[in-house]
């Protein structure tokens, strides 16, 4: 497996391959994804990444596997907080279940088109501007600080202030009925756009947010293009079914934003640290010790909100 442009174009056929399998055949039929389907789709992706992850293991080296699954894991793990939001969207606007599988497929094919841009040109200015790793690793550490003093609650949807969806409504004339699990409908000759296109805008809007933290995280870990690529690519197949199979227990893990923000933290200080350590102690932190971190971390939270499970608010009188 070489980094070439042949690599790149027959991974993204790859991609559009299982994305059209996904949409025409699997799920061809509109129908609300059942836990037993969505765990089985979970099972799928998480597998096939794995397998990814070997064939660079074996291809490119040591460190660009470890790098590809640290990479992997972070964008994996910034995801369910990302999910978080979706559920919250998805029940401010009422979305029938049968009709969230449609929306979050559009949403995650253009996140792959925007984080392919996002990717490329941020693995750009790293490599030619040096200096712009400092201000990542104290963008990050900033990100991190400000999830863990949230206490991991989620923002307030409120679609009026959303510009990309003030411009829409400007624009275009909204029904505040659904037509099926259309997108647009037609009434008398006009055309309108159905509440499930202002989801589709937020699902879109609020993903190019989430990027803001997740992209920067995995450009820290490794400046290898294709790396962070097919690293985030992969974590962003099994997005859709890793919402339905945790939506009716994201509620459990209310420690993980807490980890979550220690990752970051974690690995703005690394970026920040690299070069001071490897020019006066010749030291460098191998990238197995990251891995460990980045999984401990998570895998503590989780446990944390598996053993001191949240206390419901006591009901008032």
């Amino acid at each position: 497996m070489e980094n070439t442009p042949l690599f790149w174009i027959l991974f993204n056929l790859l991609v559009v391959g299982l994305l059209l399998l996904d949409l025409l055949v699997f799920n061809r039929r509109t129908h609300a994804i059942k836990l037993s389907e969505a765990l089985g789709w979970s099972a799928f992706w998480i597998t096939l990444s794995l397998t990814f992850n070997y064939l660079v293991y074996r291809t490119m080296g040591h460190e660009a596997g470890l790098q590809w699954l640290a990479g992997y894991l972070v964008e994996k793990a910034l995801s369910v907080d990302n999910l978080f939001v979706f559920l919250l969207i998805f029940t401010y606007f009422k979305v029938p279940a049968e009709y969230q599988h449609r929306i979050l497929f559009w949403g995650v094919l253009g996140a792959l088109l925007l984080r392919g841009i996002f990717i490329v040109a941020g693995a750009a200015l790293l490599a030619k501007f040096h200096f712009l790793l400092y201000l990542l690793g104290a963008f990050l550490i900033y990100t991190g600080i400000r999830m863990a003093l949230s206490g991991g609650e989620g923002p307030e949807i409120d679609p009026n202030g959303n510009p990309v969806v003030r411009f829409l409504s400007r624009h275009l004339p909204i029904t505040k009925q659904l037509d099926g699990g259309k997108f647009f409908t037609h009434r008398e000759g006009v055309r309108f756009a159905t509440p499930l296109l202002v989801v589709l805008v937020m699902i879109e809007t609020t993903d190019v947010v989430f990027a803001a933290d997740s992209i920067p995280a995995i450009l820290a870990i490794s400046r290898n293009t294709f790396v962070v690529y097919t690293s985030n690519v992969f974590a962003l197949l099994g997005l859709r079914a890793l919402y339905f199979a945790l939506a009716s227990l994201m509620q459990l893990f209310h420690y993980l934003s807490y980890g979550l923000a220690l990752i970051l933290v974690f690995i703005g200080g690394k970026l920040l640290a690299e070069d001071f350590l490897r020019e006066h102690f010749n030291l460098e932190l191998p990238m197995p010790v990251s891995l460990g971190v980045v999984g401990g971390l998570l895998l503590g939270a989780i446990a944390a909100s598996l053993l001191w499970p949240k206390r419901a608010a006591p009901n008032e009188d």
